[in-house]
């Protein structure tokens, strides 16, 4: 079996649109911004790996290239055996991609015609993309709030369901970009057991996932790279962050 995750020699630069003050001067564009610089990076079949670095460091950058929703300047990814210059509808259904501060959800629907729209958009016909999304409610512990509308959800209760929409393709890999952001400590820790014991381990799947906290690392992750600046600095396992990164 390939790895789920092979690439290499990614890097990643922008090129900021021009402001006004910029076409006054001529110029079309603002100066480029380097993102990732040369990061190479293997996942092996059901492992966890924990991307951490300080803000800027190009986890979210990265994560968005394996996600397919970037494609890198230099480099190549290959998921799931699909280049992801070449990712299309049913590699978005194999790989969830889930961030930690959910904004695209319809406000004024409920957690259950959320999930319904999104099941739709995936190709589900109304009675399955219906069953399915009742279904991932009850997984995500959201069977009683299915029907009150999503903007009375609170913070953790938006990311449950944030995650619910990650599995209606039951995907083969997730990325998740901070995952228990904003949350208070209890939260966050059933977070984390749910996303470990449920939604990764018990289904046998492999994930990466982008986070600046350590117990996070250490709760989730079988492995830790630490990225800065856009390379790859160091890698440690979970219980040895603090050792090997200077955490």
């Amino acid at each position: 079996m390939s790895d789920p995750i092979d690439a290499t020699g990614i890097g990643k630069t922008f090129h900021p649109a021009a402001t006004v003050a910029d076409l006054l001067r001529g110029r079309l564009r603002q100066a480029p911004v380097p993102a990732l610089s040369d990061v190479s990076l293997r996942v092996a079949p059901g492992e966890v790996v924990c991307l951490m670095g300080p803000n800027g460091a190009g986890k979210s950058t990265l994560l968005r290239i394996l996600a397919g929703i970037l494609v890198p300047t230099t480099g190549r990814a290959r998921v799931l055996g699909v280049d992801v210059s070449d990712a299309d509808a049913a590699f978005r259904r194999r790989v969830a991609f889930v961030v930690g501060e959910e904004r695209s959800f319809h406000w004024p629907l409920s957690g259950r015609q959320n999930l319904a729209f999104f099941g739709a958009l995936h190709g589900y016909a109304p009675g399955p993309s219906r069953a399915l999304a009742a279904a991932l409610l009850d997984r995500v512990g959201l069977a009683e709030a299915a029907d009150r509308p999503f903007s009375t959800y609170s913070r953790g209760m938006r990311q449950r369901l944030a995650l619910a929409r990650g599995l209606l393709g039951a995907p083969d890999l997730v990325l998740l970009d901070e995952p228990t952001l904003g949350l208070d400590p209890h939260g966050a820790r059933e977070l984390r057991r749910f996303l470990r014991e449920e939604v990764i381990r018990r289904a046998g799947r492999t994930a990466v996932i982008g986070t600046n906290d350590p117990a996070e690392a250490r709760a989730l992750g079988d492995r830790v790279i630490f990225l800065d600046r856009g390379r790859v600095r160091a890698e440690a396992p979970p219980d040895r962050i603090e050792q090997e990164l200077g955490l």
